[in-house]
């Protein structure tokens, strides 16, 4: 068939294959995915699809559009969850093939929403089918990456999780000049652009696909020797998937996500709308637009960045700095607005969405230092339910606590200030979380004659 050219078996490395060539098929399906992060960009055009130059009364508000991005979360992470083991076994071939068809419907189906003025279509196109491609994309590389860079990990999962940090750094350009391209006198574009992005992906994912390559079973990079003891917080036994589930452990980093997140995911769905609104006059749509963009460059600079460094100081350390200077910062936030200081807002919210970022990247790494490399592909797509948990929670605190504020006669500029001191009081607990892990307890490791090790694919 055909379609056998995305069996896991196709995609195993014949000898002398290069293991660089790996992170650039990763970064093909992660820099478009990430595209998700950019989808503010179309938050307000949305809102005046029928007034074109400001809303009419039957308009969709900015609350209701924040459902997508929300949406496409929550899909995110329980497609992650119930697709990893297929994932898993699959192959990362055919998970890249599925995740970028998924997320070009999500597109497609959405251009109808808009085209037909249907809210609950981009629900269901960007939100649903198109989430469900995010978390069968996001997942496909990190498991193939851990096991081609047995010797850095952390990077491993840096160079894979970059690219969805970054794409926003292409998309919110992009989206911006489509728009304007497409924009009429009668419409305002996002629809074309849809569709037009949605095409896009589509050709980048499958070609990510196409070169992507697995390491044959023992495979092991020159001169590498696995640990023979476990370090602190660092096992060389693994845990069955379902297992995970039943430790101290995986709930503990589940929070720890969950929570880093969630102080960082809604500020980024409202990142162009809230530079605007914070600064009024001093802000334009282009300049917010150019903000998502940086923050997209830190995001995924940050991917990078604190997953190499957790290879030196540690998962729990590293993790500890997100929570220890994101809580300083995001107390710091309202001062920046009440002095009128865009530098010093902008300067803020780059270092915290570049521990945001690396949060993501670092968290696979420590998911294999808790329970082994076999099943960190499926473990880690279970822990994403967090990042769906996240996706709800931040968006609607950004978005509910500013409309209640407005409604309360508080400043436009002003609306955000309680939400950065919730955010700053989530860091504090994600710091407790992250303090009492501890090594995973020997009960819950596999065993040699396990009938799960001999049935597992390696």
């Amino acid at each position: 068939m055909a379609l056998s050219f995305l069996d896991r078996e196709r995609t195993v490395a014949k000898p002398g294959f290069n293991r660089w060539m790996v992170p650039p098929a990763a970064l093909c399906m992660h820099l478009c995915i990430g595209q998700a992060y950019a989808f503010s960009v179309f938050n307000l055009p949305m809102t005046k699809l029928l007034g074109i130059t400001k809303s009419a009364p039957d308009d969709w508000k900015l609350t209701e559009l924040g459902w997508i991005f929300s949406i496409a979360i929550v899909f995110l992470g329980l497609s992650a969850a119930v697709f990893g083991r297929w994932v898993e076994e699959g192959g990362p071939r055919k998970a890249m093939f599925t995740a970028g068809l998924c997320w070009t419907l999500g597109f497609l189906v959405s251009a109808l929403g808009v085209y037909g003025h249907q809210l609950w279509l981009i629900y269901l196109g960007y939100g649903v089918l198109g989430g469900i491609g995010l978390g069968i994309g996001y997942i496909s590389p990190v498991s193939t990456l851990i096991k081609w860079f047995p010797d850095r990990p952390g990077m491993a999962t840096g160079m894979a999780i970059m690219g969805f940090g970054g794409g926003a750094f292409i998309a919110s350009p992009l989206s911006v000049w489509l728009m304007q391209k497409f924009a009429t006198p009668t419409h305002v574009g996002v629809a074309e652009t849809f569709i037009a992005m949605g095409l896009i992906y589509l050709c980048f994912t499958w070609v990510g696909a196409a070169i992507v390559r697995v390491p044959a079973p023992g495979w092991r990079p020159a001169g590498y020797t696995p640990p023979v003891q476990a370090q602190k917080l660092i096992t060389t036994n693994d845990v069955f998937v379902y297992d995970a589930l039943k430790t101290p452990q995986f709930w503990l980093i589940w929070w720890v996500l969950c929570l880093n997140v969630t102080a960082g995911i809604g500020v980024l769905g409202q990142a162009s709308a809230m530079t605007q609104e914070m600064f009024p006059g001093k802000v334009t749509p282009v300049a917010a637009a150019g903000f998502v963009g940086l923050l997209s460059l830190f995001n995924m600079g940050g991917r990078f960045f604190w997953a190499s460094i957790s290879d030196m100081i540690g998962r729990k350390n590293t993790y500890f700095c997100f929570f220890a200077i994101g809580t300083v910062l995001y107390i710091l936030v309202p001062q920046t607005g009440l002095i009128g200081s865009v530098a010093l807002f902008v300067a803020c919210f780059c270092v915290i969405i570049s521990m945001y970022g690396g949060g993501f990247s670092t968290v696979p790494a420590y998911l294999k230092d808790m329970f082994g490399t076999r099943y960190v592909g499926a473990i880690h797509g279970m822990l994403l339910t967090a990042w769906s948990a996240a996706g709800i929670l931040g968006p609607v605190l950004v978005n509910y606590i500013r409309e209640y504020q407005i409604n309360n006669g508080v400043p436009k500029a002003q609306a955000y200030n309680t939400t950065m001191y919730i955010m700053a009081g989530l860091l504090v607990i994600g710091l407790i979380c992250n303090a009492l892990v501890r090594a995973v307890h020997e009960r819950h490791h596999l065993k040699a004659g396990d009938a799960r090790v001999a049935a597992a694919r390696t």
